[in-house]
């Protein structure tokens, strides 16, 4: 499969009063298409500082990444921006979205926003509805954002984020501020993107959720410590061993 991230000798340095502070030290992986790839570790570890970086949200201190062959440390913001914009998605744990627009304008905006999605404004509209169908909340397509529940919020952000079609979606704790029936329900409308071929990194500390990713990496102290490969998971009868054995494999990791 070919690698759509790789990431070498990556590093991240904040300066703060005067001291550093070193959250990522020469930090090596990568991603296949189609991988979906949970990254997990204690607080403080520096996973969503990886996400942050790997996506271009940060700047890196030190190293490469390389983005569908592309090296994003070498991009001008603008380039960066472009990149964010057409080819990656986000989802995260607070769920941002613009309050004077109703739930479907927020879904429609990237690509809005986007030069390079040419669809005319009618095509736009119909992708958005139809991955609010496929999302289960086409009932909220007009409705304010603060009419809708924790659940229908986050899988309108997942169809945001799926609107200029990304070959990856970056989530940050994209289940971490709902209860467990809308997390399931979150997870499940992931991992049909991901079995339509959508690449995913997420950052979760929820071993339940992790236990449906292909892959999990786990950091610590901004090192990866290990990684463990789940393979596939195609059914919920073999999800009560894949928890069994990621969470023996956890606790060897010091979680």
């Amino acid at each position: 499969m070919k690698k759509i991230l790789e990431v070498k000798g990556l590093s991240k340095t904040y300066i703060v009063n005067k001291r550093q502070n070193n959250v990522l030290k020469n930090v090596d992986f990568y991603m296949e298409e189609g991988d979906l790839t949970a990254i997990m570790g204690p607080s403080g570890s520096g996973k969503s500082t990886l996400l942050y970086t790997v996506s271009g949200m940060d700047s890196l201190t030190a190293g490469e990444v390389i983005f569908d062959g592309r090296n994003i440390s070498d991009m001008s913001q603008k380039e960066l921006a472009d990149v964010r914009l057409n080819e990656m998605g986000f989802i995260f744990q607070q769920m941002y979205m613009l309050k004077n627009l109703t739930v479907m304008d927020n879904i429609l905006l990237p690509a809005m926003q986007s030069k390079k999605n040419t669809a005319s404004k009618k095509e736009k509209i119909k992708t958005g509805r139809e991955l609010m169908r496929r999302m289960g909340i086409t009932e909220i397509a007009d409705n304010d954002i603060n009419e809708v529940s924790g659940g229908q919020l986050q899988r309108a952000c997942v169809c945001r984020s799926m609107i200029n079609a990304p070959k990856v979606i970056f989530a940050d704790e994209p289940t971490g501020a709902l209860n467990r029936s809308a997390s399931n329900e979150v997870m499940d409308e992931l991992l049909k993107l991901n079995r339509d071929g959508t690449s995913i990194m997420l950052v979760t500390h929820d071993a339940g959720v992790a236990a449906k990713c292909s892959k999990v990496v786990y950091i610590v102290d901004g090192n990866i410590k290990g990684e463990y490969n789940l393979g596939r998971y195609e059914t919920n009868s073999s999800l009560r061993d894949r928890e069994r054995t990621l969470n023996n494999w956890l606790m060897e990791m010091g979680w």
